[in-house]
């Protein structure tokens, strides 16, 4: 297999030897880029990232190992809104990406927008006029305005929305007596939503260009048919583990909580997390807009107060304060150490934690449903050899499972591989390339 793997050489590539350290370290792999939001990888694509530049609308090109940034951007956005929390903010390559060429992007302008483009002839190069709205619905305030975007192992299209801004959930555009997260007929707003893009169930309607999975919970009842669970805040960052399909909901809270949700892979769907009743595993203790739970209501597996004074959350301990959580991914990348912890950070304090949902119940979550809480801050493993992981916005993966974290003010990305995991890339590619598999590579 080495002999294959330096025939590739020829090709362009080029790879270290192996280190000899076990174990992992972090890298920083690039800078300059302008407020980066999200990292991905296409399917199938092993030489490449995709970073997602928030206000100028752009989705940059790293290419792997050596992460060169390309100069030209792989696509420009056009009427992005660019207020602080809007912007261009999710993407996700379609499961069929290798043969079909789509991918879908999300951005305010200043309503939300979900849009598929397609891959022009170069594949470093999207086709700005492929242009097709999916899905859009009107946004009231400029915040929470969440934005992830993902397929999940059933090949829908997941959409995280917040509740449409302000405090509260309250005020113009939000639903009097309730707010939006709590509204599920004709509000798709503080929720994730759940769409077949491979169909269309709105043939006369240009601009909703989805067919509405018949499993999905509000089908046939007084719903919303796109809602796939609700009673969310502002799910700001979203994922899938890649081994078991459980879901990861990182909602950013108000005052008091910021709250970790999970949704087991076997789930029916439907699950009402709370807000704005609810904010961690507490009342909302604005008066007249906290209460007790909903019937059937589901708690977080994991919250944290803003401050270690307030009798609030479920008080996780010392070091365990923040302001915005940023949902991250569940580890199953090459590092066996980190198998299966969940990785997820502050914004407002740059701390970076891990945990492990203990696998329980939802109808017995209480916020202490987890196992092996880390602060890694200040964990040499976990300091990069230049520059300082602060302001994180969000965390990426390629294709090998390798972890990305994202600094916002900084421009900054960081990468945890495997320090033997540069010359292992192109082993893997050499053998899929003997399968005859297609690759997207130039």
């Amino acid at each position: 297999m080495r002999r294959i793997a330096l025939l590739l050489l020829g090709a362009g590539a080029c790879f270290a030897e192996p280190a000899g350290a076990q174990g992992f370290e972090t890298l920083r792999v690039a800078t300059g880029l302008d407020r980066p939001v999200y990292l991905t990888a296409a399917p199938d694509d092993y030489f490449r990232v995709f970073v997602v530049e928030q206000h100028t609308g752009e989705i940059r090109i790293l290419r792997r190992p050596g992460f060169e940034l390309e100069a030209t951007p792989f696509l420009t956005v056009a009427g992005v809104s660019t207020g602080n929390e809007q912007g261009l903010l999710g993407l996700a390559f379609h499961p069929d990406y290798a043969t079909n060429g789509f991918f879908y992007v999300y951005y305010t302008d200043p309503d939300i927008r979900i849009v598929r483009y397609e891959v022009s002839a170069d594949p470093d190069v999207a086709d700005p006029g492929s242009a097709t709205p999916v899905l859009g619905f009107v946004h009231p305030q400029s915040n929470h305005n969440a934005g992830w975007i993902g397929f999940g192992p059933d090949g829908y299209l997941y959409v995280s929305s917040g509740d449409g801004g302000n405090g509260d959930d309250t005020g113009a555009g939000h639903t009097a007596g309730t707010g939006n997260a709590q509204d599920v007929t004709d509000n798709l707003l503080g929720k994730i939503l759940r769409i077949d893009v491979d169909g269309d169930d709105f043939p006369a309607d240009a601009a909703r260009n989805y067919a509405i999975p018949p499993d999905n919970p509000f089908v046939g009842a007084a719903g919303d048919d796109e809602i796939w669970v609700y009673g969310l805040r502002n799910p700001w960052r979203v994922s899938f583990d890649q081994l078991t399909g459980d879901l990861y909901i990182g909602d950013v809270g108000q005052n008091r909580c910021e709250e970790l949700d999970v949704q087991p892979a076997t789930s029916a769907g439907g699950e009402n997390y709370g807000w704005r009743l609810r904010e961690g595993v507490i009342q909302t203790p604005t008066s007249g807009i906290g209460g007790p739970a909903p019937p059937g209501a589901v708690e977080p597996i994991f919250d944290y107060p803003h401050f270690p004074t307030l009798e609030a959350c479920s008080d996780p301990g010392e070091g365990f304060v923040g302001f915005a959580i940023t949902g991250g991914f569940v580890y199953r990348g090459p590092v066996a150490a980190l198998d299966g912890r969940y990785f997820f950070a502050d914004y407002s304090t740059g701390r970076l934690w891990s945990l492990r949902w203990d696998g329980s119940d939802p109808s017995g979550f209480d916020g202490t449903n987890y196992t092996e809480l880390t602060d890694h801050t200040g964990d040499p493993e976990f300091t990069p050899d230049a520059g300082t992981i602060a302001n994180v916005s969000a965390f990426g993966e390629d294709r090998d499972l390798n972890l990305y974290v994202l600094d916002l003010d900084d421009g900054e990305v960081f990468y945890i591989p495997e320090p033997s995991a540069a010359w292992q890339l192109p082993l893997a590619v050499a053998a899929t390339l003997l399968l005859g598999r297609r690759r997207l590579q130039s």
